[in-house]
């Protein structure tokens, strides 16, 4: 089984956090996750992360310390997800990649429908931050 790496961004700003709706014509269309993506090969994960969020949203990320990562099994692929700490350096996130962005709180959570992938992520979010 070939495992896809992926990264992810956590932003946070105050007390909101970032989440992204993945457009409707893309695998798992409308749901939301955090903004991120594959790695290219030759790639660091970091490096990756501020390409994907250069293309996707338009800003300049500051890479942090990872907060987590977690291996998830869809039907038509793996993924190895690796989530930074991330904060945004320059630029205010635009949609061009995604159908929305909001800002949420850890209690918001419950109110979106997230890729299965991320499921294990909020719940340590909800932890971390309630």
């Amino acid at each position: 089984m070939r495992i896809t790496e992926v990264v992810a961004a956590l932003i946070w700003q105050g007390d909101k956090f970032m989440i992204c709706q993945r457009p409707a014509y893309k695998a798992r269309g409308l749901l939301w996750e955090l903004v991120g993506g594959k790695v290219e090969p030759g790639e660091t994960k970091e490096l990756a992360l501020i390409r994907e969020c250069k293309e996707e949203l338009d800003v300049l990320l500051s890479v942090g310390d990872v907060f987590m990562d977690v291996v998830h099994e869809y039907h038509d692929l793996t993924v190895h997800l690796t989530l930074f700490n991330a904060t945004i350096a320059e630029g205010e996130p635009q949609k061009l990649e995604h159908n929305d962005i909001r800002w949420i709180t850890p209690n918001d959570i419950p109110d979106y429908e997230f890729c299965r992938a991320d499921e294990e992520i909020l719940r340590k979010i909800i932890e971390v931050h309630l």
